[in-house]
């Protein structure tokens, strides 16, 4: 009796050494900046890395680049929207796999002040940076797969109309695209109007309508339509949404042009509290595309 009560303790002596030796499993957010010639400055970054990140040092994931809105910047969605809380219940509850989410900095606050936006414009060539250097630096950094079946981009807002445009005219690189409350195009009424005809809004608001969403799917000819089939499109807006005519006519002209697209208008306007809520559907519905069977 006594040698299987010293055995029994040895046992459970060791068990303990083993799980007190484990890597502890815990998501994690960083903030860390990328330096871009492009644009001759650094541009910030927070990142989402998964419980395994550290632990299966081999391991590749997919990412999903996370837009914020205008007078956001980098950490909105990692602060106000709450993303790691709601990530981790999503990906313990088995709605989602784990990911990398990348939530760049394109703005910095008031866009009087500070120049913002997803596009190519004077004196602001963030697109070029976005695609030339900054995704390529992330995938290297983060370990991401790196390719469009394992790529996608979403976004709020201003951020919402970044990621449409982006998974239009870069259809190539991401399999889907999740846009929120998004600026498809420049309303017709709740818009920021500019203080200048050549300030920093003056020169985002010519760059919403220079790549309006909406005029790029009803101007496509075939082979543009065909590209966008390439891509999963979700679209969803708040039925308060002072943006929600332009995702309307978003929706028409995919309609109309033959491309899948799923569309929900849900209670909510243009908050915080929809965002946040949006992420419970769009986490899953990413993660979907990037276990979707290729034919």
């Amino acid at each position: 009796m006594k040698k299987k009560l010293i055995f029994l303790l040895m046992f459970v002596s060791l068990v303990g050494v083993g799980a007190f030796a484990q890597p502890h499993r815990v998501s994690r957010v960083l903030t860390d900046t990328v330096y871009s010639k492009v644009l001759n400055a650094p541009r910030a970054y927070d990142v989402y890395l998964p419980a395994s990140f550290d632990i299966e040092k081999s391991r590749k994931y997919p990412v999903l680049y996370l837009l914020h809105g205008m007078w956001g910047k980098n950490d909105d969605w990692t602060g106000t929207g709450r993303l790691k809380d709601v990530m981790d219940r999503l990906v313990a509850s088995g709605e989602a796999d784990e990911m990398i989410i990348v939530t760049p900095d394109a703005g910095g606050g008031n866009p009087e002040e500070f120049q913002n936006g997803y596009f190519n414009m004077p004196g602001w060539d963030y697109e070029t940076f976005f695609f030339d250097e900054f995704m390529p630096e992330i995938e290297k950094r983060y370990r991401a797969v790196g390719d469009k079946r394992h790529r996608a981009v979403a976004g709020l807002s201003m951020g919402g109309g970044g990621a449409a445009s982006y998974g239009q005219r870069h259809a190539d690189k991401f399999g889907a695209v999740y846009a929120m409350s998004a600026l498809m195009d420049i309303p017709d009424y709740g818009r920021a109007e500019p203080a200048s005809a050549d300030g920093k809004l003056a020169k985002l608001t010519d760059s919403v309508k220079k790549n309006s969403c909406v005029s790029y799917v009803r101007e496509a000819d075939d082979a543009r339509k065909e590209s966008l089939r390439g891509v999963a499109w979700f679209v969803d807006c708040g039925d308060d949404d002072f943006l929600l005519d332009r995702n309307i006519e978003f929706y028409q002209a995919m309609r109309n042009a033959g491309i899948p697209c799923q569309f929900r208008v849900r209670d909510g306007a243009h908050d915080w509290e929809y965002w946040h809520s949006a992420l419970y559907t769009c986490l899953p519905f990413v993660s979907r595309t990037f276990n979707k069977t290729v034919d």
